[in-house]
């Protein structure tokens, strides 16, 4: 909304260049009047036009009542003296971060000025999102608050305190004056969710998951006779007097036995998430896309970036290397990171991709985004046959993958056309036989409830060897 002195600026600046000019410049004024100042308002037009007319009419009919009707509409008409005040209404803005499934208050600060005594204010509600309805309060200086809840996720508008007062009667009113948008980002929620062991990767000094290397760990890996350099807090006496007391009863080097344990090491996971189109269980809704920033209530977008945000943090929690890939814009997600800013770093990802979807655009996984060795999660409707292409390859590649299904379990057919049930039906058999694909060329595929069947997978790859094709 222009300034007060730029509206006044155009509206006095300039030479009249025609019909066009003196319009646009009455246009401007009106609004400046509007914006800026107290306003009669029809009722006090009509009020004046009534008493005027009733008090004519009632003296060339030479009516009496006619003209004790008008005469007090008149003059009290033209008693009535414009408001002095200029109110003013300030919003107290929140946090540019928020957590999904939070409430908070809203507080805008009001000073209506003398004469005064309704406003009309735009507020929240926190039945549902947006900036709210207008409601009609009392013009009175103080704090209004409103309760609001954040049920999505995403990139949203929840406050703008549009404002109009009126005077008594309602014969002035100053505005309506559109206030300042206030948005903020609803990051994911983050579902609790158990973590699975993965294939460890030496790519740091310690971990939580054991390796297939000997080390320091604490799991035992085998018992064997003492060699140079092997520490003499690892031998096992009990074992060793026992061969010494067998071979003669002489503690010699030859008869020491060590414990030898698996190394702990960390692990990367990465989470490549499908960001190419965002479907829900009305295949008639799947040509619209979504209002704004916001992701379709329960669709396979919304469930994959709740998946994501359950399976980044349980990971991050055992201290694992977790990174996002976003399939559909080769440049977002993040990189493989650890630690709570990282999980932080994740969820802002997942919002900014949310706002890029548009259904169009060839997915991308490269080699050169994820580390070597590293176990990946596809996670995806899988209605493009590039998805399964793409999952195959990282897959051959020698990586651990593991495929999500995110089309939800119940379609439902489009009930305009004939051919609704005929459609879902082929949706359906052609999602069949591209997972039936992945699990030929060895990428087991589960659905996401809640995580369960996804941390099964994961133990399961974890023992199962890789081969490289």
């Amino acid at each position: 909304m222009s300034s007060p002195e730029q509206v006044a600026a155009d509206i006095k600046g300039g030479a009249d260049h025609g019909l066009g000019h003196r319009a646009r410049r009455w246009f401007l004024g009106r609004r400046f009047v509007r914006t800026l100042g107290w306003r009669r308002t029809d009722a006090l037009t009509r009020a004046v036009a009534c008493g005027f007319g009733l008090a004519v009419f009632g003296v060339v009919l030479h009516r009496l009542e006619l003209l004790l009707v008008g005469a007090p509409l008149l003059v009290s008409a033209l008693l009535v003296t414009p408001p002095s005040g200029r109110p003013k209404v300030r919003a107290v803005q929140l946090l540019d971060t928020v957590e999904a499934g939070r409430t908070n208050d809203v507080t805008v600060l009001m000073e209506p000025g003398q004469g005064a005594v309704f406003a009309g204010l735009r507020m929240p509600v926190a039945s549902r999102s947006g900036v709210g309805p207008v409601h009609l309060l009392p013009a009175v200086d103080g704090r209004i608050h409103a309760q609001i809840r954040w049920s999505t996720w995403g990139q949203s508008d929840y406050l703008r305190p549009d404002h109009l007062f009126a005077s008594h009667d309602g014969l002035y009113v100053f505005g309506p004056i559109v206030g300042r948008t206030a948005s903020h980002t609803v990051l994911p929620p983050i579902e609790p969710l158990p973590a699975a062991p993965l294939l460890p990767r030496a790519a740091g000094l310690v971990g939580a998951h054991r390796s297939a290397r000997p080390g320091d760990g604490m799991e035992l890996r085998d018992i064997r006779p003492f060699q140079m350099g092997d520490r003499l807090r690892r031998v096992d006496w009990p074992i060793s007097l026992r061969s010494a007391a067998a071979s003669g009863g002489a503690l010699v080097p030859s008869t020491l036995h060590v414990r030898e344990r698996h190394a702990e090491s960390d692990a990367d996971l990465v989470l490549a998430l499908d960001t190419t189109l965002d479907v829900g269980p009305e295949i008639a809704d799947w040509s619209e896309m979504a209002k704004g920033a916001e992701a379709r209530r329960g669709g396979s977008l919304d469930t994959g970036v709740r998946a994501v945000c359950a399976l980044a943090a349980a990971f991050l929690r055992q201290g694992d290397r977790v990174g996002v890939i976003d399939l559909g814009h080769p440049r977002g997600g993040a990189r493989v990171g650890t630690g709570p800013r990282q999980l932080q770093r994740i969820r802002h990802s997942l919002v900014l991709a949310a706002q890029r979807v548009s259904g169009a655009g060839e997915p991308v996984l490269r080699a050169s985004q994820y580390p070597s060795g590293a176990t990946i999660v596809v996670l995806s409707p899988f209605l493009d046959d590039k998805l399964v292409d793409l999952t195959v390859r990282a897959a051959r590649r020698g990586n651990v993958v593991v495929a999500v299904d995110l089309l939800p379990a119940k379609l439902v057919p489009d009930k305009e056309t004939a051919w609704g049930e005929a459609v879902r039906g082929i949706i359906v058999a052609e999602q069949k036989i591209r997972l039936a694909v992945l699990a030929e060329h060895g990428v087991p595929v589960a659905r996401w409830d809640d995580g369960t069947a996804v941390g099964t997978l994961l133990r399961a790859s974890r023992r199962r060897p890789r081969v490289v094709r």
